[in-house]
């Protein structure tokens, strides 16, 4: 008995203290000024400070653990320990002003470093007294898809712990109702007589875009078989024949598609603060144009000359209607063909500017890519590898062989046509005229890659299509959107104009 007491005692004290001291060194580190310790970055302390979890209605601040760490029981430790330890290793090996803060705030990023579970925890009721309709449906449909894993809190609550200058979820009914300094006015639309290049001006408002003639001519449509990172829908290679046609130089920018919403949306015609209804403006009454956004479809990323993004096939096709009613001219999307044609500008190779996808490929995947490397393409496209995780305004690439900036970059790109794997080989046998596609389907070809690609999706061939029911997965809205999507950010548009009576064709 004796022998067990001197061993059972100290043993005792012993745990005692390593679990008293254990709960301590738990308690220590997780501590707001522990955390800033390691992650130095005064921006994300300041927006912390900014944000309603710092300054509750009931004085409470929430600190980082409880949302960047899982309710204690739910493999607390566990996350705790990694994420120290993963946290230290960054700390000692890494500058913390070579990362990229912007970046890491991005709600692809911020799902996997926010628990849900640890909201949910605070927020118990998901109905409370004062919660809007709005509110309601969307914590309405969460219940119902909560398992979904792209569903999550910050999805519509990204800026609850870490406050965004301008963000806004819920129905965004200010949308493209900043005021903005007087300009002139546009009356009409520009006259055009002959198939040459010409600035287009959009009617009651002061916007205008280039347009480029592109002459018709033949090209093989596709990739061959030896072609890196071919896809099998790429082909087989057809003959094709292109009549000639303007095409927008860059892709439509939020300045274009402003001018658009605020013409047509119900909120724009209600007010009237700068001439928007003068002229043919009036007469676009006829065209139903989009609702107002759900939260910011620019994602905070600026408007002005970036190209506009976040809206919906549906859309970007009213727009082309909006666009031919208001300048008499016929405006559409283009064909995959016309498109194709367009990007290579007379070339044959993967690009339209010299260089080999696997070298880029490669180079890109090492992130060792020199100066040598990239000194072309970057000159070119806005992709993966020279882009800061968001659009890009176009001025700073260069045209491609016909005059157009950021065919395969910066954002991909919707074309008329129905999607199909094999559409190239169900055109007729020999030259192939003007395609315009399958007649039917359930999605819509998507040319181009965009700023979140890397190279082999950049070439001229590449393919992709519209994910309609993903890119609304996250829409809280009953019924879903049919003008927005909310979870597609790398695709837009460019037009193009048909050479024809109304545009100089005799």
């Amino acid at each position: 008995m004796k022998r067990f007491l001197i061993w059972f005692v100290p043993g005792l004290i012993a745990g005692i203290l390593i679990i008293l001291g254990g709960g301590k060194l738990i308690n220590n580190t997780s501590v707001n000024d522990y955390c800033i310790s390691c992650h130095i970055h005064p921006a994300a302390d300041i927006s912390w400070k900014r944000s309603v979890h710092y300054e509750t209605e009931s004085g409470y601040r929430v600190a980082c653990v409880e949302c960047h760490l899982p309710p204690k029981g739910e493999k607390y430790l566990w996350e705790k320990g990694t994420t120290g330890l993963r946290d230290l290793w960054s700390y000692w090996t890494k500058d913390s002003a070579s990362f990229d803060w912007n970046e890491r705030g991005r709600l692809e990023v911020a799902r996997g470093h926010v628990f849900e579970s640890s909201c949910i925890k605070c927020h118990e009721n998901l109905f409370p007294l004062l919660l809007t309709k709005e509110g309601e449906d969307a914590h309405l449909y969460y219940r119902q898809t909560e398992k979904t894993p792209e569903l999550h809190c910050i999805n519509c609550h990204l800026n609850a712990g870490h406050y965004i200058e301008g963000y806004t979820h819920g129905s965004n009914t200010t949308f493209g109702m900043a005021p903005s300094a007087p300009k002139e006015i546009f009356a009409g639309p520009s006259k055009v007589t002959e198939f040459t290049s010409f600035t287009e001006q959009i009617p009651g408002s002061s916007v205008s875009f280039s347009m480029v003639a592109i002459p018709g001519g033949t090209f093989k449509m596709g990739s061959p078989d030896d072609e890196p990172f071919r896809k099998e829908d790429e082909g087989p290679v057809r003959e094709v024949e292109i009549s000639p046609f303007f095409m927008a130089e860059v892709e439509v920018t939020w300045d274009e598609y402003l001018a658009f919403y605020a013409q047509t949306s119900a909120e724009g015609r209600s007010t009237d603060t700068e001439g928007l209804r003068s002229g043919p403006a009036s007469e676009t009454d006829a065209i139903s144009g989009a609702t107002p956004p759900y939260g910011q479809p620019d994602q905070g990323w600026g408007m002005g000359k970036r190209p506009a993004i976040s809206f919906s096939f549906h859309a970007a096709e009213t727009y082309c209607k909006w666009l031919t009613l208001i300048t008499g001219k016929t405006y559409r999307l283009p064909t995959e063909a016309e498109w194709e044609y367009a990007c290579r500008g007379g070339t044959t190779a993967p690009y339209f500017f010299p260089g080999d996808p696997e070298k880029f490929e490669k180079s890109g995947l090492k992130a060792k890519l020199s100066k040598n490397d990239t000194a072309v393409i970057n000159s070119y496209i806005i992709y993966r590898g020279n882009s800061p995780s968001k659009t890009q305004t176009p001025d700073i690439v260069k045209s491609n062989p016909f005059g157009l900036k950021n065919m395969t970059g910066n954002v991909a790109e919707f074309c008329s046509d129905w999607y199909q794997t094999d559409a190239y080989s169900r055109y007729p046998g020999g030259l192939v005229k003007d395609p315009e596609g399958p007649e039917s389907g359930e999605e819509h070809v998507i040319r181009g890659g965009s700023f979140m690609d890397m190279p082999g999706r950049l070439r001229n061939a590449a393919r992709s299509y519209t994910h309609t029911a993903e890119w609304l997965k996250t829409d809280p809205q009953i019924p879903k959107s049919m003008w927005w999507y909310s979870d597609c950010f790398n695709v837009g548009f460019r037009v193009v104009c048909e050479f024809d009576e109304k545009t100089g064709k005799l």
